[in-house]
């Protein structure tokens, strides 16, 4: 592929995120590994059941770092420093308050949902002591998507990409240390979260002061930060986005809870085949990013002719990504479920579903870059309605299907949510890049 000007904008932005990104699936891999080799499929689905507690929390606030992404991105272009600085005033706002009433509702909200979750005692108990720890990093992790999101909208993935190396290198290396070497056992792996998520904030204000002068943010800054026009767009949109991570644990969540249903063995068995699932996404999300940044700044650059062909090489280089991993996964699938336990039970146990690692890769690279180009063009209504469909095409495959494709029902209705989201966005761009067009036109 020609490197032209364009090529070379979508690599800058993107390869820094892949970096980092690498990193982050590396960190699930550790906490399974560490789970699957100092104990048995217990305490692989505690950890499953003690991640998605989180999932079912940070997700709901997922638009911290896109919401963030695609209005910053769009002042960017539009040469607005000022509203760029109040963007990330207004995100971090929103993440501190989030941060405290996650921390108020902390012993309601885990009883509740392992009261309605189907696993074991043991599972269950692996699972509250991970979380009783981990929800102490509520303010950093908050904090770090929207200044991950900020980052990115100022069309740099290098510091997000520093952050995030330096976050998750922490994550596992205090996780295998606390596990391993002291007497905290499994638990020493929500421990090591909190540490690196501690870290990863104080490297990113560093940042903050180095790079971008955010000394030079004022109260007055922060006064106009707050006024309603400003608060009502990003608010609208964050609305949207909010109704979009609901679906999203529809979907994530309702997969790891009803693989819990199916019995411990089989939680670990999703748990890990989750894990590969995601693990090539976090490549096609580099591509992604960068078509929050790049779409974003051509929408407030107003420039709408060049919005086609930035689409056109975000589809070619990620659908490249995808068909690499398609055929990793058909080589050497086994291989990878390896990697994380030595349990010949559960390895035999997997064996049934590595075609669906071979069948995902393509459809979900589509999936995750139209929400890229979605994200900067801050389309949040398509944006919510495409998971809504997902989530509905989720469910209704899976109660069609469980009666006779057993556990398999599970991969059914997780690739027939993929594939919703990839038809509703294909057939809505037009739209909505038309709607742009003319809301150029009308000013």
């Amino acid at each position: 592929m020609q490197l032209t000007p364009l090529n070379r904008d979508i690599l800058r932005l993107a390869i820094p995120s892949i970096l980092a990104n690498i990193t982050i699936p590396l960190v699930g891999l550790v906490d399974t590994a560490i789970a699957g080799h100092l104990s048995d499929a217990t305490a692989i689905g505690g950890i499953a059941i003690g991640t998605m507690l989180f999932d079912l929390l940070y997700w709901n606030f997922g638009f911290l770092r896109i919401g963030t992404s695609g209005l910053t991105a769009q002042a960017y272009g539009a040469g607005n420093r000022n509203e760029c600085n109040r963007m990330l005033v207004r995100s971090l706002t929103v993440a501190a308050s989030a941060a405290l009433a996650i921390w108020a509702v902390q012993w309601l909200f885990v009883n509740l949902v392992l009261a309605v979750v189907p696993c074991s005692q043991e599972v269950a108990a692996v699972a509250r002591d991970y979380f009783f720890v981990r929800i102490w990093a509520a303010p950093a992790t908050l904090c770090l998507m929207a200044l991950k999101g900020w980052f990115i909208g100022m069309q740099d993935t290098r510091s997000p990409m520093a952050v995030d190396i330096v976050v998750n290198i922490v994550n596992m290396a205090a996780s295998y240390l606390l596990a391993v070497y002291t007497p905290l056992g499994i638990v020493g792996v929500a421990w090591g979260t909190l540490i690196a998520q501690y870290t990863g904030l104080l490297l990113a204000a560093l940042i903050l002061f180095a790079r971008y002068s955010i000394r030079s943010i004022t109260a007055a800054d922060c006064r106009a930060a707050m006024q309603w026009a400003g608060m009502r767009r990003m608010m609208l949109l964050n609305g949207n986005l909010f109704v979009r991570s609901l679906c999203f644990m529809v979907v994530y969540v309702g997969f790891t809870s009803l693989a819990g249903s199916w019995g411990d063995t089989q939680l670990a068995v999703s748990s890990m085949l989750m894990k590969l699932f995601m693990f090539f996404s976090y490549f096609v999300d580099g591509f992604a990013y960068a078509g929050e940044a790049l779409v974003g700044k051509a929408f407030g650059e107003r420039n709408h002719d060049a919005v086609p062909g930035i689409v056109r090489l975000l589809f070619a280089w990620s659908l490249a990504v995808g068909l690499c991993f398609t055929l990793v996964y058909a080589v050497c699938g086994r291989e990878c479920i390896g990697v994380m336990t030595d349990d010949t039970n559960l390895l035999a146990a997997c064996t049934p579903y590595l075609g669906w690692l071979v069948a995902m890769p393509i459809v979900s690279t589509l999936a995750f870059m139209w929400d890229g180009i979605y994200v900067g063009a801050t389309a949040g209504v398509p944006i919510r309605n495409s998971m809504i469909a997902a989530a509905s095409a989720f469910v209704l495959l899976y109660v069609i299907t469980y009666r006779w494709a057993g556990p398999q029902a599970l991969y059914i209705a997780y690739f027939a949510h993929l594939l919703a989201r990839v038809i509703y966005l294909s057939l809505g761009w037009n739209k909505t890049l038309n709607n742009y067009k003319s809301t150029i036109t009308n000013n």
